[in-house]
């Protein structure tokens, strides 16, 4: 018999969706930034810093709940290489959020650009200012934010596989709402 739960806990699940939507709202706040020079600049960047920053605590706080609750099992029945592809690919995802939001800091900070968010506060710079390292971080803050949206969507994508085409329960794991499912087990 295992003690692996059946369910995320209830805090994971919410913490999930919540960090899932505000990513979300960070891709389109930083297509937007990067596509603009209207007065709407200066609010996203304030809005995009201030929400990194969130997701970066929150993230922390999600990582320490997986350590402390753990995570359902994934269905005996699943191919190998899709169980090797879950692990990975959730392991890119901590990664992305993880890196992104410290690039963004790190961008900011070489560029000498103070970091004051919402409320007022300020987080000191970690770096000195440099030409050539704000260069490297902005492009890699802007190029990988692609490869983490790729990311996301091949998530998406998994989760509605789980959800429509396998029906094993997967999805129910980390779904906001009980799922009515044969397969899923009795809590």
């Amino acid at each position: 018999m295992s003690n692996a739960p059946h369910r995320f806990a209830l805090i994971q699940r919410l913490l999930h969706w919540l960090m899932a939507a505000c990513i979300v709202a960070m891709f389109f706040i930083g297509v937007g930034m990067v596509s603009t020079v209207a007065p709407k600049y200066l609010p996203l960047i304030l809005i995009h810093k201030t929400l990194g920053v969130t997701l970066l605590v929150l993230v922390v706080i999600r990582l320490a709940l997986r350590l402390h609750y753990g995570a359902p099992p994934l269905p005996a029945d699943l191919p190998p290489a899709i169980k090797l592809g879950a692990r990975l690919s959730h392991r890119l995802l901590y990664g992305f959020m993880i890196v992104m939001p410290l690039l963004g800091l790190g961008m900011l900070w070489a560029a000498a650009y103070p970091v004051v968010l919402y409320g007022g506060i300020r987080i000191p710079a970690l770096l000195p200012q440099s030409d050539r390292v704000h260069t490297l971080l902005w492009n890699a803050h802007f190029y990988l934010g692609f490869a983490f949206f790729a990311l996301v969507l091949l998530h998406l994508a998994a989760a509605l596989f789980h959800a429509l085409v396998r029906r094993d329960g997967v999805f129910g794991t980390i779904a906001p709402f009980r799922l009515r499912n044969r397969t899923t087990p009795a809590e």
